[in-house]
C-alpha cells in the first residue's frame, strides 16, 4: 500500500505453526537510497522480493535495513536478504539490540523459554528448537547503531525514537516527509482500535507504556503497526487518548 510518495507498506503473509498471520514491513526510497524496515520471519526472502516487485519497486535497490528490535519475526530473513544483496546493504539497529542481532548474546525471548525448558510441555520444547535454529541462521553484522533522537539522512529524514519495553532496545521511526510513525511492536490495531504493545510478548510492559509518551512530540498522520497495518484516523488525538486510558 502506498502511504505517500516515497513510502510503501508491504504485506507479507506467514504460516506460523499452522496459523496464518500477516506482517507489514515498510519501504522508503528517494533518488539515492531504498530503506527496508524489518525483515520478517525466517525463510521469507522470496516473499519480500515478490512484495517489493508488486509495489513497483526493485528489490536489488535496497541499500539500508533498519531494525526495530531483535525478535525473530523482525530479523528472521535478515541474513538471507543481506546475502542476496551481496552484502551491499547497511544494517542499522539500536546499540542495545546489536549484540542480540549479531549473535553475541542470546535473544531475550529465547533465553526466557530456555530457562523453563526442562519443565515445558513437548510442543513448547519443539518451539524452542525452531526458535533457536531461526536465530542461529538469522544472525548478521550490524553496521551502524543509533540512539534516541538521531536523524537518519535518508528519504527526506527518518527520526529514531527509543521506545524500550517490548525489548530493552526497541525503537520506532518517524518519517518526516509523510508524517508516518513506524511503530514496530510498540503499538497494534485491534478491531479497528489503536492499542499499545501486546502484553503477552512484551519484556517490560510498564516501560513500554511509558514509551508511548514519546509519540506525542510528533505531528503524525499515519501509524504503521508491524502486526496489524495502517491506522490513519486522527492519529495524534488517538495516541493522546490511548495514553490517558493507560493512566486510569
Amino acid at each position: 500500500m502506498r502511504i505517500a510518495e516515497g513510502i510503501e507498506m508491504i504485506e507479507i503473509s506467514c504460516n506460523i505453526m499452522g496459523r496464518m498471520t500477516n506482517i507489514y514491513p515498510i519501504l522508503m526510497w528517494d533518488d539515492k537510497d531504498m530503506v527496508l524496515v524489518d525483515t520478517g520471519f525466517p525463510g521469507q526472502l522470496e516473499r519480500f522480493r515478490e512484495a517489493v516487485k508488486a509495489a513497483g519497486l526493485t528489490f536489488e535497490k535496497i541499500n539500508k535495513i533498519l531494525l526495530t528490535h531483535q525478535d525473530i519475526d523482525h530479523v528472521g530473513s535478515l541474513a538471507s536478504i543481506v546475502k542476496e544483496l551481496h552484502g551491499k546493504v547497511e544494517v542499522i539497529a539500536h546499540e542495545i539490540e546489536k549484540p542480540y542481532i549479531t549473535g553475541e548474546k542470546m535473544p531475550i525471548k529465547l533465553a526466557q523459554i530456555e530457562k523453563n525448558k526442562k519443565t515445558s510441555p513437548d510442543d513448547r520444547k519443539s518451539f524452542y528448537e525452531i526458535l533457536k535454529n531461526g536465530f542461529a541462521n538469522s544472525k548478521t553484522n550490524v553496521d551502524n547503531v543509533v540512539s534516541d533522537g538521531d536523524i537518519l539522512p535518508y528519504c527526506g529524514g527518518i527520526k529514531v525514537i527509543y521506545t524500550p519495553g517490548h525489548t530493552p532496545g526497541h525503537i520506532a521511526f518517524y518519517h518526516e516527509c509523510s508524517k508516518t510513525l513506524i511503530t514496530g511492536d510498540e503499538m497494534n490495531i485491534q478491531d479497528g482500535h489503536l492499542m499499545g504493545p501486546n502484553q503477552v510478548h512484551t519484556y517490560d510492559m510498564g516501560e513500554a507504556v511509558k514509551s508511548l509518551q514519546k509519540f506525542t512530540q510528533y505531528d503524525i498522520e499515519n501509524i504503521v503497526c508491524y502486526h496489524s497495518g495502517l491506522y490513519n484516523d486522527n492519529a495524534n488525538k488517538t495516541i493522546f487518548k490511548l495514553i490517558q486510558n493507560y493512566s486510569k
